[in-house]
C-alpha cells in the first residue's frame, strides 16, 4: 500500500477543548474504509478509554471562529 496519502503532521501532547476538558493526543490513524485521517486521543479527566475524531474536525474551528482544541 505504497500509494497511501501521507498523514497530516500532528503535534502529540495535551490539548484543551473549548469547553474546558483536557485531552492527550497520542497519535494519528487512518479510517480503514475511507483512509480519512483520525486523531487518536484520550480524556485526562476520566478513564473512558481511547477515542478518535476526524483530524479536520479535531483541529477545526467553531462557528464563532474559536478553535475546537488548543495546545494546553
Amino acid at each position: 500500500m505504497d500509494d497511501l496519502p501521507e498523514l497530516p503532521a500532528t503535534p502529540l501532547g495535551r490539548y484543551r477543548h473549548y469547553k474546558g476538558g483536557e485531552y492527550e493526543v497520542i497519535g494519528v490513524a487512518r479510517h480503514s474504509e475511507t483512509l480519512e485521517p483520525l486523531v487518536v486521543y484520550r480524556p485526562l479527566y476520566n478513564a473512558s478509554g481511547l477515542w478518535v475524531r476526524p483530524h479536520a474536525m479535531f483541529f477545526g474551528t467553531l462557528e464563532d471562529g474559536r478553535e475546537r482544541f488548543t495546545p494546553a
